[in-house]
């Protein structure tokens, strides 16, 4: 019988979990994560107005609500936790699910002013994540700059358009949400440095912005002109020239006055951040076009947005986890279909899932045959894995070296205790928003 470590319960995490127990009838999988709460980004990184993703939530606790599977959070692996080398020691084998863990950054001047942010540590300050710090985003701010335009760049967009009726529905933290509804941001940009037909958001997600109340979708019919494939979608992918469609609509369709607008922007790409008083206050960007190569080239034209916010998101970027190899250029750890390369050489027992193992590219459901992948080159290697004895249960030796982790008993409890919070307010489920207050409802699983 293998004992194997899954380290993450996102998605990869959970479906590398869910396959490795399809397809064989006696492993057993301890599911480890360094939050006390299970999920990933499906809790922690999926916008709290869709509800329909968030209902992943569903598919993945079935993986971890199996008889053989067992979730341990607040459990740290590497420096102050469990290390790579003890870890081995405990599981025949160990499956690193543990994602791309930072922002990619511009590199540009004024990058890091005050009132600028990657939007991650925006989304994780509205979502509840317990390392999220109030960071007084909002604050003075007027105007904002959304920098990017993939799915994360139109979530951060609307979540700043959005309203107090719209928002208290969901289950972002009060303190949040109170923000939010407070802002006195009217003008949102949403800025890339390619054309409409380049973007990456989805066609789905790019129409909710229509959708918002009290808010114009204001684009400049000129600009996107400047896109060969806008003035000729016929020739794009399907997503794309959907997307076409809908920014035509919008470029044609006068605004209406409403109190707050939503600029989309393209061919800009960002030269600068410029400071106001120490803090930022606008955002300086070059004029491009298009190289007839599928990208884009300088025009020396400078153009300068004001914004007292400016969130940049422009992609994820994988780290390294002390006593894995790492390959800094792709963010990845080096891996040949998910078993790990050391030198090269393939090493049984380590493997990754994921995008620490493809980089951060796909949805969430992408995971799924990346994780399987990964599954099923582990079970391959089972007979060698097998031939090393390693106890019968890991949890007394992970207690013996002072980690007391939250099983799935105590996540439960955070569970009620969320909803509780929900139902003193008025409102439904509402999360918790830091360390001390998990901890402390995890540990009254017993009532």
């Amino acid at each position: 019988m293998l004992r194997v470590a899954v380290v993450g319960s996102g998605p990869s995490g959970c479906y590398t979990t869910q396959s490795l127990v399809q397809l064989d009838p006696e492993v057993r999988v301890d599911v480890l994560d360094r939050l006390p709460c299970p999920y990933g980004l499906v809790r922690y990184g999926v916008a709290p107005d869709h509800e329909k993703i968030k209902s992943l939530q569903n598919n993945l606790r079935a993986a971890l609500e199996h008889e053989r599977v067992r979730f341990l959070g607040g459990v740290r692996i590497g420096p102050g936790g469990v290390g790579v080398a003890r870890l081995r020691e405990l599981y025949h084998a160990v499956v690193y699910c543990v994602g791309a863990a930072t922002d990619r950054r511009l590199g540009i001047p004024g990058e890091d002013l005050p009132g600028s942010w990657s939007a991650t540590q925006f989304v994780s300050w509205y979502s509840a994540h317990p390392d999220a710090v109030d960071a007084g985003f909002l604050r003075d701010a007027r105007s904002a700059v959304v920098i990017g335009v993939g799915n994360v760049a139109v979530d951060v967009t609307r979540m700043l358009a959005r309203g107090l009726a719209e928002l208290t529905p969901t289950d972002m933290p009060q303190a949040a949400l109170n923000t939010l509804a407070d802002s006195r941001v009217t003008e949102i940009h949403m800025v890339g440095r390619r054309g409409p037909s380049q973007a990456r958001f989805t066609t789905k997600e790019l129409r909710e912005l229509g959708t918002l109340p009290e808010t114009d979708v204001v684009v400049d019919p000129a600009e996107l002109a400047l896109d060969p494939g806008y003035t000729d979608p016929s020739a794009l992918p399907a997503q794309q020239r959907r997307n076409v469609e809908v920014l035509r609509g919008w470029a044609g369709t006068p605004p209406r006055g409403a109190p707050r607008r939503i600029h989309l922007r393209f061919f800009l790409r960002p030269a600068e951040l410029l400071a106001e008083q120490g803090h930022v206050g606008a955002a300086r960007f070059e004029r491009t076009a298009p190289d007839g190569h599928g990208g884009v080239t300088g025009t020396g034209r400078h153009e300068v947005i004001e914004g007292q916010l400016v969130l940049r998101s422009v992609g994820y970027r994988g780290v390294s986890l002390e006593g894995l190899p790492f390959d800094p250029v792709t963010g990845t750890v080096p891996n040949r279909s998910g078993r790990v390369l050391r030198e090269g050489v393939v090493i049984p027992g380590e493997y990754v899932a994921g995008w620490i193992k493809r980089g951060p590219t796909g949805v969430i459901g992408t995971n799924r045959p990346c994780a399987k992948e990964t599954a099923t080159a582990l079970l391959e290697d089972a007979p060698v894995l097998a031939l090393r004895a390693v106890r019968d249960d890991p949890l007394p030796a992970l207690r013996a070296a002072g980690i007391d982790p939250v099983e799935w008993e105590g996540w439960q409890a955070i569970e009620r205790a969320e909803a509780e919070l929900g139902a003193s307010l008025g409102r439904g489920v509402v999360k918790l928003p830091d360390w001390q207050s998990l901890l402390k409802a995890a540990a009254a699983k017993a009532r």
